[in-house]
C-alpha cells in the first residue's frame, strides 16, 4: 500500500481556485486528498498523474463497454472527423445508425439523436406530456435520470425510518424550483400495488411512468420481471406512457438492452452511454405515432447532435456489440468475478448477495439483496464503505459510494480477473482486521 497521490493533491489545489470543488462534475470530487486526476486509459485499466495504475471498475460510469481508447472505435472516430465535425445539417450516418438501432431494439420505431443520457430523458418526458396531453409524471424510488430539474427530485432514504410513514420527495439539488414538486409522484420498486393506487388517484393527469428496471445509480436494484410486466399492464389500462431509461443498460445487459432481458415493450425509451464507447452520443426512440410529435409540435435539436465523430464512433461500437460475441464476453467476465468474491467472502464467513446483472453488478453485505431503494436504507453498507478506499490504494478502481455498481468491458481479461480477486481478497482481510470484534460480528453468518 504505497499509492502516493502528491501531483493529483497538488492538481487539485490549483484546480479549485478556478473549478468548483476542483473538477468538472460534482461525482468527480472525492475529498481534498482523494480526487484522482487521470493521465490515460487504456483497455480495463486507468493510470492517474502520479503514475498509479487501477483495474476500473467504473469505466466512466459504464459507457466505456468495449474499454478504454478500443482501437477499433477510435480509428471508426478518426474516419468521422474527416467527414467535418457539425453541420447543423444531416448525414447519411444519421439513418445507418438508427436503422441498427432499430433492429436491435423493437420499441425503436422512431430514432432522434442527442448528447447525452439527461438530454435524451428530458426529450422523452416532453414528448410524452405533449403527446397525453398531461403534465405529470411517476419516477421510481433510487432511480436516476439525469441532471434536469424534472429528474431532481428523489427521497432521502439515509435518514429514513421504516415505522415513519412514506419517506417524503425532495429535491436532489438547491435551485430546483419547488412548484415542481405538485408535478412528481413516487413509488417504491417492485410495488405494483402502489403503482397501481397512484394510477387510479392521479391517472388524469399523468403522463409518463419513467423507470430504470435496473437501476445503474443504486446498486443495480432490479426489478422483477413480473414488476415490468404488471407495470406495462397498468400503463396501458390507465392511459401512461412507459418510459424505459437505459442510458446505462441500453446496448449493455443484451443486445436490446433491458427490454430484451425482462420481455417487454416500452412506449419511449432512452440509450446513451454504452451505444459509443464513451464518445457522447445519445437516442430518444419509441412508438412511431409518439416520435411523430418532434416536429410536429415538439421541438428537440440542438447544435452539436449527431457531430460526424460521435456519430462513426457509435456506428462502429454497435456493429461489435450487435455482430461479436462481446456482450457474452463480458457477461461471463462479470459472472466469473462474483463466483470468486463470492468464494472469498464465503470462506470467511461474510454474508453477501449480488444485484443487477453481471456486466453492473452490486455487490451487498446481506444475504439477500435488497427489491427496492427502501429496503436499501435498511441495509448495512459500513463494510462496502470500508472496504472501497482499500482497493483503491491496491489498484483496484470501484466508486466510493455503495449505490454505484461495478461495471464490466469487454478489455477486462484473465489478468485482471486474478488481479482483482487477489487484491479483494486483501481489502476484505484489511477491513476484518480493522473492525475485528463486535463491529464485523453482524457481517457473519
Amino acid at each position: 500500500m504505497t499509492r502516493s497521490l502528491k501531483k493529483s493533491n497538488a492538481q487539485f489545489q490549483k484546480a479549485i481556485k478556478r473549478l468548483p470543488l476542483g473538477v468538472s462534475s460534482n461525482f468527480r470530487y472525492w475529498g481534498e486528498e482523494r480526487t484522482i486526476y487521470v493521465a490515460k486509459g487504456k483497455g480495463a485499466r486507468l493510470t492517474d498523474i502520479d503514475g498509479n495504475e487501477y483495474i476500473d471498475y467504473r469505466l466512466a460510469y459504464g459507457p466505456c463497454i468495449l474499454g478504454y481508447a478500443d482501437d477499433r472505435v477510435d480509428a471508426a472516430a478518426r474516419a468521422g472527423m474527416e467527414v467535418g465535425g457539425v453541420f447543423a445539417l444531416s448525414t447519411e450516418r444519421e439513418l445507418a445508425v438508427a436503422d441498427r438501432i432499430a433492429s436491435m431494439v423493437p420499441a425503436a420505431e422512431m430514432v432522434r439523436f442527442s448528447n447525452s443520457g439527461t438530454e435524451a430523458v428530458m426529450s422523452a418526458l416532453r414528448v410524452a406530456r405533449a403527446y397525453t396531453g398531461k403534465d405529470s409524471y411517476v419516477l421510481v424510488e433510487g432511480g436516476y435520470h439525469g441532471l434536469f430539474d424534472a429528474a431532481l427530485w428523489c427521497t432521502p432514504v439515509d435518514s429514513w425510518r421504516p415505522n415513519g410513514g412514506d419517506p417524503h420527495l425532495v429535491p436532489y439539488s438547491a435551485g430546483v424550483p419547488g412548484m415542481l414538486r405538485s408535478l412528481v409522484h413516487a413509488t417504491p420498486m417492485n410495488d405494483a400495488e402502489r403503482l397501481e393506487s397512484i394510477f387510479k388517484a392521479y391517472g388524469h393527469e399523468i403522463a409518463a411512468f419513467l423507470i430504470e428496471p435496473i437501476m445503474g445509480n443504486c446498486c443495480s436494484i432490479s426489478a422483477t420481471r413480473e414488476f415490468l410486466h404488471a407495470a406495462r399492464a397498468l400503463c396501458d389500462r390507465y392511459g401512461v406512457l412507459m418510459i424505459i431509461d437505459e442510458v446505462k443498460t441500453g446496448f449493455r445487459v443484451a443486445r436490446g438492452g433491458v427490454q430484451e432481458l425482462f420481455g417487454v415493450k416500452a412506449d419511449i425509451c432512452t440509450f446513451a452511454k454504452a451505444m459509443g464507447n464513451g464518445y457522447p452520443i445519445s437516442v430518444v426512440a419509441g412508438r412511431e405515432d409518439i416520435m411523430r410529435k418532434f416536429g410536429k409540435g415538439v421541438v428537440h435539436g440542438g447544435t452539436f447532435t449527431c457531430h460526424s465523430v460521435a456519430l462513426a464512433a457509435a456506428e462502429k461500437c454497435l456493429e461489435i456489440l450487435a455482430e461479436t460475441p462481446a456482450l457474452q464476453t463480458i457477461a461471463d467476465y462479470g459472472t466469473r468475478m462474483r463466483a470468486g468474491i463470492s468464494q472469498i467472502l464465503s470462506q470467511r464467513g461474510i454474508r453477501h448477495s449480488f444485484s443487477g446483472h453481471p456486466s453492473m453488478s452490486g455487490l451487498f453485505f446481506a444475504e439477500q439483496p435488497p427489491r427496492n431503494y427502501r429496503d436499501w436504507a435498511s441495509s448495512d453498507y459500513t463494510f462496502y464503505d470500508t472496504m472501497a478506499p482499500h482497493l483503491h490504494e491496491l489498484g483496484i478502481l470501484c466508486e466510493p459510494d455503495s449505490r454505484e455498481p461495478w461495471f464490466i468491458c469487454e478489455a477486462h481479461d484473465a489478468k485482471c480477473l486474478d488481479e482483482t480477486l487477489n487484491r479483494f481478497e486483501t481489502a476484505v482481510d484489511l477491513v476484518l482486521h480493522q473492525t475485528r470484534g463486535a463491529d464485523a460480528k453482524h457481517l457473519t453468518g
